[in-house]
């Protein structure tokens, strides 16, 4: 299949661009230019169309490195991604009052954010650990404490406490119905405090290793940690444990989902075989074009072929269940979601609650002026990030929220 990018001259490497029909502001344009200048870069950057600005590193883009992670690139949400399971429910045995669902989906999970990192208030933490959540922890304890044995900084955060809890922003929780009536969990969150803590502990540990050098970069927050430097290991193995902990979070709360519907349905709701957990903010080892390297997507999925994936849409959008076709030029990628078109400052003051109410109807959701950063028309049309990457993915199942959480 023939490739749907766009070419980007730098005064690095090139930069491979599917933003056919969407918008790319120039911020984000320059900001990644800035990227592919670095002498790690291998080959090019992929840039995919729901791109847009980002603290350091650019949202949408693929970033192959030689013997080198950026962790600003990587970022500060380890291993944030999306995990959806098809229900033996069917769009009828629904009530037509979804607001029990979504006020039991709410108990059965934390969601919100954080006062100033008081843990005691943090309505977006927990207070009595659920026994899922205290089983799971003693499985990733062990490499916690290895990791805080060498860096103590890291273990002041919310670990524990915010193992199975949504957070806020962009994160959700929604129930879907696909093109054959069928009920589907999805949500979307990361690593929460904890990898909040790891993400900007090492990308201040990278700037500081670079020392003078630091002055040699087209953006500060480029700063890099080579291998065989003084906190490269420390790293990786810190984003891996961050990375594993996410998918665990995303598990605990599609459990605790699920049992809130049960709990709000008069028959018998089970999951069914279909289930997919990816992440899209995270680094890893990956074999391209001969050459081992470390693979950043940032704002973007494993697209391998044959994989599947999630792609969301805004709040009151279409979201898809993916298949990769594997294309290398995007090094397996695809995109993460649709992608911010407006700033969440701008949204607040361009939107109003009746904006919210009426491009959110049929849609069980909070409309008040919390969430207008949110807005569905503060992100790209879902459908034209599709079709620009039509070389990079195939549609398996179109799903469309009925109910939306968000903190």
């Amino acid at each position: 299949m023939k490739s749907h990018y766009q070419t980007l001259r730098s005064d690095g490497v090139p930069v491979k661009a599917w933003v056919n029909g969407v918008y790319f502001e120039e911020q984000a344009r320059q900001q990644v230019l800035n990227t592919a200048r670095l002498p790690i870069i291998y080959k090019w950057i992929a840039v995919m169309p729901d791109v847009h600005l980002g603290m350091g590193a650019t949202i949408g883009s693929v970033i192959p490195t030689l013997k080198a992670i950026i962790p600003s690139a990587v970022g500060v949400d380890l291993g944030c991604g999306l995990i959806a399971t098809r229900l033996n429910l069917h769009a009828g045995q629904l009530p037509d009052n979804l607001k029990g669902i979504r006020s039991a989906i709410e108990q059965a999970v934390p969601v919100g954010r954080t006062h100033h990192g008081d843990r005691r208030r943090d309505q977006g933490a927990w207070h009595d650990l659920p026994p899922i959540v205290v089983s799971e922890w003693r499985k990733l304890e062990s490499r916690f404490e290895v990791i805080t044995s060498k860096h103590p900084a890291i273990a002041r955060s919310n670990n524990i406490t915010h193992l199975g809890t949504l957070g806020t922003g962009n994160h959700f929780i929604e129930l879907c119905i696909d093109q054959h009536d069928q009920v589907w969990i999805m949500l979307h969150s990361g690593s929460r405090g904890v990898g909040n803590r790891i993400g900007t502990y090492f990308i201040n540990l990278a700037r500081n290793d670079m020392g003078r050098h630091i002055s040699n970069l087209p953006d500060r927050d480029l700063a890099y940690l080579k291998e065989g430097s003084q906190h490269f290991d420390d790293y990786v193995e810190a984003v891996q444990w961050a990375q594993h902990y996410a998918l665990v979070n995303r598990q605990i709360m599609a459990n605790r989902v699920l049992e809130a519907i049960r709990s709000s349905l008069p028959i018998a709701v089970e999951s069914t075989e279909f289930a997919v957990n990816c992440h899209h903010n995270y680094v890893q080892r990956e074999l391209h074009y001969g050459n081992q390297v470390w693979l950043t997507r940032k704002g973007a999925i494993n697209a391998e072929r044959g994989k599947l994936g999630i792609i969301p849409g805004s709040m009151g959008a279409n979201s898809y269940i993916v298949r990769g076709l594997g294309n290398p030029e995007s090094f397996h990628s695809c995109s993460h979601g649709a992608g911010r078109m407006l700033s969440r400052t701008k949204a607040k003051k361009m939107f109003t609650v009746e904006d919210q109410i009426r491009d959110t109807a049929g849609v069980e959701c909070r409309k008040d002026k919390a969430v207008l950063d949110e807005h569905p028309k503060a992100y790209k049309p879902i459908e034209k990030v599709m079709e620009a990457q039509k070389d990079l993915v195939e549609v398996v199942h179109t799903l469309k929220q009925v109910v939306c959480v968000k903190g």
